[in-house]
């Protein structure tokens, strides 16, 4: 009994010590998004009017895959899938747009063209699914946490976005349990922690002046 306590111990030790050098020491992924999405102003776009997605122009897999610059970007950037036009996968729902939570604080963009979905908010930009440049999984950061001898720490955040009878479950890594949940009910889109917190949120057309530079 005790040889099995110390293995699992030992067991618990290695993937916290894995977690912890891979969220804090390992290296950024390498920066692939397009540069002119960067540059863009995407607070100046109506998210109320969604493209086709009826096959006509790109696939998720033709475009380059979408991440954050450094620990947040300094503006609302352009959306990366506006040349995309393949269809949304059976069992996935359709959440594009830009949304706000009850509360005004919290403001979010949500693109999907086929398997892929890239969400946009508070500075940073997750892509998951099929795309040109890199692998499924975010494989992004967090934004700054805090900062150490005045530098801002940024963790590395990791998840694949799965539709699962038409609510997106994010797995952490990529294989792990569901953290994050996002749905829609009614007219509203729902985002629901592990801890169990719950932000309700409603489609807006246009990026509000308090959210085009992000604040952490």
């Amino acid at each position: 009994m005790l040889r099995w306590l110390s293995y699992c111990a030992l067991g618990l030790l290695v993937l916290s010590g894995g977690a912890f050098w891979f969220v804090f020491l390992s290296p950024r992924p390498e920066l692939t998004i397009d540069p002119q999405v960067l540059a863009g102003d995407g607070s100046t776009v109506n998210y109320c009017a969604l493209p086709p997605l009826d096959g006509s122009g790109k696939h998720a897999q033709d475009i380059a895959k979408g991440n954050t610059p450094g620990c947040l970007y300094t503006h609302f950037p352009l959306p990366l899938l506006a040349e995309c036009a393949e269809p949304l996968p059976e069992g996935a729902d359709d959440l594009r747009g830009l949304w706000q939570s009850e509360d005004g604080r919290h403001v979010e963009r949500i693109e999907q063209c086929g398997s892929r979905v890239v969400i946009t908010t508070s500075g940073v930009i997750h892509d998951s699914g099929p795309n040109a440049t890199a692998g499924l999984t975010t494989n992004d950061t967090f934004g700054p946490l805090f900062s150490v001898a005045g530098r801002p720490l940024c963790p590395r955040t990791s998840a694949l976005m799965v539709w699962n009878e038409g609510v997106l479950d994010f797995h952490a890594l990529g294989f792990g349990p569901v953290v994050v949940r996002r749905y829609r009910d009614g007219e509203q889109v729902v985002w629901e922690y592990l801890n169990g917190r719950v932000t309700r949120m409603n489609r807006i057309c246009i990026v509000p002046e308090t959210h085009r530079y992000p604040k952490r």
